[in-house]
């Protein structure tokens, strides 16, 4: 029986418009056999809601717009009230100070990355902590 491949929902929270990291990020999961899903730009209802229409393992997402507190907050917080915040991992990526790495994290984010992050450390990340 074949493994199901993982299931990544990528998605821009609002109007954040800097698009590089999260197309590199998108090929480079695509090119290590991940079916990717990525919706644009998005509000955090849409994606939930998306995310559990798709049944995905992985939901990312890139801020570069300095909101990455409120819109993992968000996230995380819609997550909890539906009932389903276990059933995800979630990643942020983007232009993120690394001392607000930790903080996120304690809100809920399962993993931050930076510019610069080697995109085999996030493939790696999401295969060793992804629950199929």
């Amino acid at each position: 029986m074949e493994k199901r491949r993982i299931r990544v929902l990528l998605f821009k929270p609002g109007i954040d418009g800097h698009w590089r990291g999260i197309l590199t990020i998108s090929r480079a999961l695509t090119e290590a056999g991940m079916e990717v899903i990525f919706e644009g730009f998005e509000t955090v209802d849409t994606i939930v809601e998306a995310a559990l229409q798709e049944d995905v393992d992985v939901i990312g997402y890139s801020v570069h717009s300095g909101a990455h507190y409120e819109w993992n907050r968000q996230l995380n917080q819609t997550l909890k009230d539906k009932g389903v915040r276990d059933d995800f991992l979630v990643i942020i990526g983007g232009a993120i100070p690394h001392f607000d790495h930790e903080d996120l994290q304690a809100d809920g984010a399962d993993a931050v990355f930076s510019p610069g992050t080697d995109t085999r450390d996030v493939v790696r990340f999401i295969e060793e902590n992804v629950d199929r």
